[in-house]
């Protein structure tokens, strides 16, 4: 396994910091008002800042605009980013999986048309995969695309569908052959949602922001060309989509559970306790805190595991199960012990005075999704049973 880069790669990280160091606070201070991290405008125009100074498409080829780096350098570009405390972009599902997924199966008709607005960030992507009765169990899905003389007429339902409500397109998995079952007879549409037909409706969560919504086709038709690769043969692109993110998905998150480690740390330095100076000296959030440390040191391993299995090009494992759900479950403790911490003033409105509560409560009451979404506990303990273990199918 590869732990750490090379020195060619830790000086090309300090053009990066240096770049990342004096374009992101200059764009936060241009911001009018004051930034939100969690904010799609926000999140949105910080991406469009991004992919206008040139960086995007980092692993595509340069005949398609990209530039071609090393999966080491696409990483390092992530950890930075991360690093200065830049948001999530709200096409990272254009950029991270659907970009690659084109540039391997779609026809040049199809890149052309596709993945210049993709590098500009001009075209906002989701993913149509989950719906109402097979979420985690997507080889059940039941939306249906049927051939109709120039085109394909899509009716379906779909669920958890990140930034539906602002994306100018959808990567669609629907049934193409009704007579088969589970993963076969399944093929991958690229629809544009200003179609007739589709219907978004947003989910509002309990922090009270929308991300997550679901989408309605009804009768939508999709023209021929949009069907990327054969027909039923969408399975085996959207595993190829899946393992695209293998690589690099988790690094801002693990860059940023290790800065939250630290700030929960800090937190517990300024809580007062009845039994000790200060709530950082109680033996039972010692042993947390340093459960956490350790989580964040095993997670940042299991990133490199990742990198190193994409490097060599193998294919994707259960590691990302593992990975998943080391995070989601960890991030969850940390959050729990955020809110041990701050007790009353978690109870506060976010109007109140103290804004650094009300962050925490947030993304408290966000890690409650997080081991759901992308794959629920279950589901991943499921894998890790039978991929790693080698334990029957229950």
């Amino acid at each position: 396994m590869q732990v750490g880069y090379s020195a060619e790669d830790e000086t090309f990280r300090l053009t990066l910091r240096q770049w990342f160091e004096t374009h992101y606070p200059r764009f936060v201070s241009n911001w009018p008002g004051t930034p939100d991290p969690n904010d799609l405008v926000w999140r949105r125009a910080w991406e469009d800042y991004v992919c206008q100074a040139g960086w995007s498409g980092l692993g595509w080829p340069a005949d398609w605009g990209g530039k071609e780096w090393p999966l080491t350098r696409q990483a390092i570009f992530h950890e930075e980013q991360a690093r200065i405390g830049a948001p999530l972009g709200v096409n990272i599902i254009g950029h991270g999986i659907l970009a690659p997924t084109l540039i391997h199966f779609a026809s040049d008709a199809q890149k052309k048309r596709y993945l210049p607005g993709i590098l500009s960030n001009r075209a906002i992507w989701c993913q149509g995969y989950s719906e109402p009765g097979s979420g985690s169990d997507l080889a059940s899905l039941s939306t249906r695309a049927e051939k109709r003389g120039d085109h394909y007429l899509l009716n379906g339902h779909k669920i958890w569908t990140s930034f539906a409500h602002i994306a100018d397109y959808c990567f669609v998995l629907a049934r193409t052959d009704s007579n088969s079952q589970r993963h076969k007879g399944i093929s991958f549409f690229l629809v544009d949602m200003k179609s007739p037909g589709v219907r978004v409706a947003p989910i509002r969560q309990i922090t009270g922001e929308i991300d997550f919504n679901e989408v309605f086709f009804e009768d939508v038709q999709v023209p021929l060309d949009a069907l990327v690769g054969q027909e039923n043969e969408g399975w085996r692109l959207a595993m190829a989509a899946a393992s695209f993110e293998r690589g690099t998905y988790f690094i801002p998150r693990l860059v940023r559970f290790a800065q939250e480690v630290q700030a929960l740390s800090d937190l517990a330095a300024a809580t007062p306790s009845a039994a000790y100076h200060n709530a950082s000296a109680d033996p039972h959030l010692r042993r947390q805190l340093a459960q956490l440390v350790v989580d964040s040191h095993i997670l940042r391993l299991k990133g490199y595991r990742a990198l190193t299995q994409a490097l060599h090009k193998g294919p994707p494992g259960a590691e990302g199960s593992s990975t998943k759900l080391h995070w989601s479950e960890a991030h969850q403790k940390l959050m729990n012990t955020a809110m041990e911490l701050l007790q009353e003033r978690a109870l506060q409105s976010p109007e109140g005075s103290d804004a650094s509560a009300a962050l925490w409560v947030r993304d408290y009451l966000w890690t409650r999704a997080e081991t759901i979404l992308a794959g629920t506990s279950e589901v991943q303990r499921n894998i890790l049973a039978e991929h790693m273990l080698g334990m029957p199918k229950s």
